[in-house]
């Protein structure tokens, strides 16, 4: 008890995470002496679920925007930005004293430590669920569409190798939320789910995918772009995002 007593002294908000057998609560300590770094692309579906995130869960953060074109001065692939993330892409998230380097991780992280509003649904069946339309969109179709990709396959081929995917993933995702969804991706609890699905639709309208034959994508796409965090981080309202991409 007296190195908690220590640890608050110190500036560290303390949460009740739990027992283990024979002892005390066990204690997680966060820092709150430092505003979280975030850095962000504007157009990046990877970074847009991470800044809906935290506008969810009210956390108040600073953003370096980084790029993911070499053209731009503050871009990923400089060996200063190596350092804080090893693969060179985004988003990073440098919170509590950590650097966290994958958007799925982060939004773990963050529901983790700072569970409230949750993210997660408290119903095992529910919460699974979620978890596979998380990996659908961001392990089974957004990584086969992204912007490393897109260039190496080359323009040419590009634009029809993204349709060709995200129509693929869209065809089982339709049919999973036909039976999963509510008001929400699952039921009527926002998630992460939903945190995933929004970028990814406007990834599939900007390759000009058909999005007729998924009428629940598009129904819940519309209802969730309406939101106030879906709304404030929207790609268009990041300091980074050209003039010609600036909502009117």
């Amino acid at each position: 008890m007296e190195a908690v007593k220590q640890l608050a002294w110190k500036g560290m908000k303390l949460t009740q995470i739990g027992r283990s057998p024979g002892s005390t609560f066990l204690i997680r300590s966060i820092s709150t002496n430092s505003k979280p770094v975030l850095y962000s692309f504007w157009a990046s579906s990877c970074s847009w679920r991470v800044r809906i995130a935290l506008a969810l869960k009210k956390i108040d953060y600073e953003i370096k925007p980084t790029s993911l074109s070499r053209t731009v001065e503050h871009h990923a692939y400089t060996d200063e930005y190596k350092k804080i993330n090893p693969v060179q892409k985004v988003p990073s998230l440098r919170i509590d004293g950590h650097t966290l380097c994958d958007s799925v991780a982060i939004m773990h992280y963050l529901e983790e430590t700072r569970p409230q509003p949750a993210l997660l649904p408290q119903d095992p069946v529910k919460r699974a669920k979620v978890r596979e339309i998380v990996e659908l969109i961001c392990s089974g179709v957004q990584p086969l569409q992204n912007i490393a990709v897109q260039e190496y396959i080359g323009k040419d081929a590009g634009l029809k190798w993204a349709q060709h995917w995200i129509t693929h993933g869209f065809q089982g995702l339709e049919k999973i939320l036909s039976e999963s969804a509510g008001q929400f991706c699952v039921g009527g609890e926002l998630s992460m789910a939903d945190l995933c699905l929004v970028p990814q639709v406007r990834n599939a309208r900007r390759y000009k995918v058909d999005l007729r034959p998924y009428p629940t994508i598009v129904r819940l796409y519309n209802e969730l772009q309406l939101l106030e965090a879906f709304k404030t981080t929207h790609p268009s309202t990041q300091p980074d995002c050209p003039p010609e991409f600036l909502r009117k």
